[in-house]
């Protein structure tokens, strides 16, 4: 199970639907207990006698408290959370059994993980204890925080399956996030030495011995398996792409009618953001936005605002009619909305209250006059006291002369932040005649939201392209997300999502995925290039951007969990196979063996038990 960061969070989540219709109550997460979310995340029940056995077993024996429920998330799991507090004072003697003879690590993951880790390889020894032995375990490992389990259970012989994944080797992305050629270098780097020297060698000795440990390693892409071998001493065994659930439409229009939706309340915030300033056409305007995990150079934020004002300058020079409103998406340290654009937007809803008024007020005396056999004139349907409160609303949207804000908040250290720094460098600052225009939101978006009431898929769908020219992006959900909505994308070859796809797909730039080349170009030559794309997109009419929505749209199927499950399916098969010679095809759904659990092991999940009495249910 895992806490809300980055995109594991998204691959168990989205993957648990396929693979509790593949295995049923046979199949359950292990994560740590964390006292946060869990109200909302976390359905506590009543265990059936085994599993109270195995529950009961770890409190008595190991002073281990373990709560049984299921996940609330689509396919409902089978879940059980390990209270890692109940185990701290064990930490010293662990650790040293683990990684005898290293430093006491300082990071509290390290510590935490190394707890977790000899949890979950108690509870598998229960678990094996309280069941027959002739039935096999398979257990699936989730990067380097969920893995020290893994260790300790085959140092322990535990008789189990496992499998490792990772998403992204940890010192892979710490050397990328240095501004370091990772890819150039990945040949002559020592990789211990490498971790020592950036104070993550703890860290890294337990990715790797989790990944040469595993009976079954995979990593998600095969950019990020020649990064495994080169840094972890081991090949993949084989790729497990990641998927995503697709919601397919009845009929090709309905994707394009929320297009249409969400877009006119995008509109509603640009009218408010650049009110009495800029006078663009709202039929011709281009949104763009690019999101992620706060890794300014790996998510290719930097490239991203370079083709901007390399953008900006194409326009300007073309003098062309078409606008560009470039979202960034990404949190920062901030403290609240900054006053000037919260006061933008409550004075275009004031605007639009009045004129909603008015309407109304207008309609009533057409009708009224109508009736009576008159035919109306403006004077009769617009009254003095509506002409007084026109003007004021006027007056309120006219310009103090202020540009209009590039970041929606008031930044903690506004000076320092890498990107309005790299805006400002670039002249990107919503100058009036600039034809590309930037709204930084540094925090995630949702539909509570005072400035920008749009949840980050609806937000998505009203765009018209994202832009994601990732340097270290092992898979890369965002772009897919973007597919699956039918929105194009721009992302980088170094992306597992452009490899994957351009396996799937001829020409994908007819296809709305757009992939621009930062393995064999310099930063400049891939800044043009991608500029060039952006710039294209700008030219197209509304029914060619129609035209390819449609296309990017039908490459959902590729990305699909349905299709990409296969490929986890393969991976626990081939495990089960080298320890106990399990057929292939003998452990899925009805292969006719007894009902057990099987455990699948992810990164962490913030948890917590709304309720420590009974439930009045089992769960069998």
């Amino acid at each position: 199970m895992a806490r809300k960061v980055g995109g594991i969070y998204t691959v168990l989540t989205t993957k648990a639907p396929v693979t509790v219709a593949e295995w049923g109550d046979r199949f359950a997460f292990v994560g740590p207990l964390y006292q946060k979310t869990a109200s909302y995340e976390f359905d506590k029940m009543r265990p059936s006698p085994l599993f109270s056995a195995i529950i009961d077993k770890m409190q008595s024996l190991h002073g281990i408290r373990v709560v049984f429920g299921r996940w609330l998330v689509k396919g409902y799991p089978r879940a059980f959370l390990i209270d890692i507090e109940s185990s701290r004072s064990r930490l010293s003697g662990w650790r040293s059994e683990l990684q005898g003879g290293f430093e006491k690590p300082e990071d509290e993951e390290t510590n935490e993980a190394i707890i977790f880790g000899y949890q979950v390889a108690l509870f598998l020894q229960v678990v094996l204890d309280c069941c027959p032995s002739e039935r096999p375990v398979v257990v699936h490992f989730h990067e380097w925080l969920a893995s020290a389990g893994l260790i300790v259970a085959k140092r322990w012989k535990l008789r189990i399956a496992t499998i490792f994944t990772t998403h992204a080797t940890l010192l892979g992305r710490w050397i990328a996030a240095a501004h370091i050629d990772l890819y150039g270098r990945l040949p002559y780097i020592n990789a211990d030495e490498e971790a020592g020297t950036r104070q993550i060698y703890q860290r890294h000795w337990i990715e790797r011995g989790a990944a040469n440990g595993a009976d079954v390693f995979t990593t998600v892409s095969e950019i990020t398996g020649v990064e495994a071998e080169a840094l972890l001493g081991r090949r993949p065994d084989m790729l497990t792409p990641n998927g995503l659930n697709v919601e397919k439409f009845t009929a090709l229009h309905e994707f394009q009618n929320l297009h249409k939706i969400y877009k006119d309340k995008i509109n509603e915030f640009v009218r408010g953001h650049f009110r009495g300033t800029h006078l663009f056409d709202l039929d011709k305007v281009i949104y763009l936005f690019t999101a992620g995990r706060r890794e300014y150079h790996n998510k290719g934020v930097d490239m991203f605002i370079d083709s901007l004002a390399e953008l900006n300058f194409l326009l300007k020079r073309d003098k062309s009619q078409m606008t560009v409103v470039a979202f960034i998406i990404m949190p920062g340290g901030t403290n609240s909305y900054n006053v000037e654009s919260i006061k933008r937007q409550s004075i275009r809803r004031d605007v639009k209250e009045t004129c909603d008024l008015i309407t109304k007020d207008i309609a009533e005396r057409l009708y009224e006059s109508i009736i009576a056999g008159k035919i109306p004139t403006a004077e009769n349907l617009l009254t003095e006291e509506d002409k007084v409160e026109l003007r004021r609303r006027v007056l309120s949207i006219q310009s103090d002369g202020a540009l209009p804000p590039v970041v929606t908040h008031n930044m903690i250290d506004g000076s320092s932040d890498e990107i309005l720094s790299h805006l400002r460098a670039c002249d990107l600052i919503n100058k009036t005649e600039d034809r590309v225009k930037v709204i930084y939101h540094p925090e995630f978006l949702n539909a509570t939201n005072p400035v920008f009431p749009l949840d980050y898929h609806e937000f998505i769908r009203g765009c018209h392209m994202g832009v994601f020219p990732s340097y270290y992006e092992p898979w890369g959900y965002t772009p897919a997300e973007c597919a699956i909505m039918g929105v194009p994308s721009i992302s980088s070859n170094l992306t597992g999502f452009a490899n994957y796809i351009k396996t799937r797909v001829i020409d994908p730039e007819n296809h709305g995925v757009y992939i621009v080349d930062r393995r064999f170009k310099d930063f400049q030559e891939c800044k043009l290039q991608m500029a060039h794309i952006m710039y294209r997109f700008t030219q197209l009419n509304r029914r060619e951007r129609i035209s390819l929505r449609n296309k990017v749209e039908r490459l959902s199927g590729h990305l699909s969990w349905t299709q990409l499950g296969k490929y986890y399916r393969k991976a626990r098969n081939e495990a089960l196979s080298r320890v106990f010679d399990v057929p292939a095809s003998g452990m899925g759904r009805g292969a006719g063996r007894p009902a057990r659990p099987t455990i699948m092991l992810g990164d962490k999940v913030e948890e917590e038990i709304y309720d420590e009495g009974e439930s009045g249910e089992y769960d069998y």
